[in-house]
């Protein structure tokens, strides 16, 4: 028996990259509606290589007898639907920042904390942690499990695709008007972001950190141990897709790099390419359409006791966002679907 599946938000990047996922994954739908707001409907987005969906309109959408949704149409959107479809028997699986802090709702990453799901029946709604944060915690998992993690500093070269379509156009755009000499326009970000970085990330807090850098703070501490102490400078960067991390880890117990790869070598999720030589290394380009997280630059941190320097890469529209929600509905799937299914 298969599910029936909707897609929230399904002409957004995210909301793309899911129907994409789905398919390519052979996840168990019978059927897939995608959702969007009214502006949308009657648009046709693409399901797997030859299939092609009609977008239908959110707010009119009956979610009774739908089995999953997969929500990435903002949070203000999900604040208002989200409970909606739960409360009309859907499991919401929702990729923004709405619920991923309430305590009644589990934050998962499932090569991390995937028993953690099973809270999911408290409000029937199970949060995709950001998109930086998850790449960060698929790495640091194995690590804190072998060395206990003390405190890990991060900085982030974030892409534009993780601030939406419009800001990808609009490093285009710049690029463009730079060789062209043509006035560059800066509407999505602070400041002009081709040929530029920005260390700015959603807004600003009272103690001067953006909100992105405490999501970070917050979400490793609720997935992997509330004892972990992190800082976070992020940083967004001229690259279309693909988040990297400078890592920087002090360990609890002695840690040497070839504990440090032995731990890795065996995490689901993770690819280490890790050699001191010219490309012996991975960047976003790379990263770019694939799903694992990659590491490399590994190495000892001869400053602190118990320290170790990590450079942490990944797809964040796949598996810092698309993916990841996928891997949570098959981990329902497998794990509690089908035995409830079968317990009826």
């Amino acid at each position: 028996m298969g599910y029936k599946v909707a897609v929230v938000g399904a002409t957004g990047n995210v909301g793309r990259e899911l129907l994409q996922t789905l398919a390519e994954r052979e996840f168990p739908a019978d059927e897939v509606v995608a959702l969007a707001s009214e502006r949308s409907v009657g648009r046709e987005v693409s399901f797997g290589e030859d299939k092609t969906l009609v977008v239908q309109n959110l707010a009119e959408y009956d979610f009774a007898g739908t089995d999953i949704g997969l929500f990435s149409p903002g949070a203000s959107v999900s604040a208002k639907y989200a409970p909606k479809a739960a409360a009309a028997g859907c499991i919401v699986i929702d990729n923004t920042s709405q619920f991923r802090m309430d305590p009644d709702v589990p934050l998962i990453v499932p090569e991390v904390n995937p028993a953690a799901a099973a809270g999911y029946t408290k409000r029937n709604i199970i949060a995709n942690p950001n998109c930086s944060t998850i790449q960060l915690v698929v790495a640091l998992k194995p690590l804190h499990d072998a060395f206990g993690i003390e405190r890990v500093v991060v900085s982030t070269y974030q892409s534009v695709s993780g601030a939406g379509k419009d800001a990808m156009d609009e490093l285009f755009n710049q690029t463009r008007a730079v060789y062209v000499n043509d006035p560059v326009e800066a509407k999505q970000f602070t400041k002009p972001i081709a040929f530029n970085v920005i260390p700015h990330i959603d807004v600003f807090m009272d103690d001067g950190s953006t909100k992105e850098e405490w999501k970070m703070m917050v979400e490793t501490k609720k997935i992997l141990d509330p004892k972990i102490k992190l800082t976070a400078t992020c940083v967004r960067v001229p690259v279309f897709v693909g988040h990297a991390e400078a890592v920087n880890i002090q360990f609890s117990r002695e840690v040497s790099t070839k504990a440090v790869r032995a731990a890795l070598r065996e995490a689901p999720g993770v690819v280490i390419v890790d050699h001191r030589a010219d490309e012996g290394y991975v960047t976003p380009k790379e990263a770019a359409g694939e799903d694992a997280v990659y590491v490399s630059r590994i190495r000892e941190d001869s400053t602190i006791e118990n320290g170790i320097n990590l450079w942490v890469v990944s797809d964040n529209l796949r598996k810092g966002a698309a993916l990841n929600t996928v891997q949570i509905a098959e981990l329902l799937d497998r794990d509690y679907l089908k035995k409830a299914i079968a317990a009826e």
